[in-house]
């Protein structure tokens, strides 16, 4: 029996060269894992930004852009000079906002001289709130501080919500539709 203790076996002769080889499969099968993830993060990425997602953020950026712009200017202007405040509108404008500003002008012009205040807006908060590219339609809402200043008085703000919609025109997104929301 001892001297069956003391002889290597067969056993006894493979562990040593069994455990070697485990490092190396273990890392060779992480870098495979490794190089499988970074293809597929890679193909994905590049399908993403081939598939129009990338056309359709860039398109909701515009709308959003352009008619946070247009609220600005639909919300600002000088008394002291208001024509072009009005051509403003004019050109952030579409449809039937469009058609109510031209057929509206005088009256707007006169409206706003005989008030004799200033007002400048600031959008706080906005966001598109649908978007059909292809048809070129958008929805948007809109938190508007407006800093009136009448003649000779001190400043006051004023706050508004409102909701819009867009139409592009060409390249170029414009206000159909400028109204407020009730709060409550």
């Amino acid at each position: 029996m001892t001297e069956n203790a003391a002889e290597p076996g067969p056993e006894t002769e493979n562990r040593p060269t069994a455990r070697r080889p485990w490092p190396v499969l273990v890392s060779g099968i992480a870098l495979a894992v490794a190089v499988v993830a970074a293809l597929v993060t890679g193909i994905t990425w590049a399908v993403a930004a081939s598939n129009g997602n990338a056309a359709y953020a860039a398109e909701r950026d515009d709308a959003l852009q352009a008619g946070t712009q247009a609220i600005i200017n639909f919300n600002t202007l000088d008394f002291r000079d208001v024509q072009p405040g009005l051509d403003l509108w004019e050109r952030s404008s579409t449809g039937p906002l469009h058609e109510d500003v031209v057929r509206g002008r005088q009256q707007y012009a006169d409206s706003i001289t005989q008030a004799k205040t200033v007002t400048k807006a600031e959008v706080l908060s906005a966001g598109l709130t649908e978007l059909n590219d292809r048809a070129g339609k958008a929805r948007m809402i809109a938190v508007v501080k407006v800093t009136v200043t009448p003649e000779g008085q001190q400043p006051a703000e004023k706050r508004s919500r409102y909701q819009a919609e867009l139409t592009r025109e060409g390249q170029d997104w414009k206000l159909s539709v400028l109204g407020p929301v009730a709060v409550g």
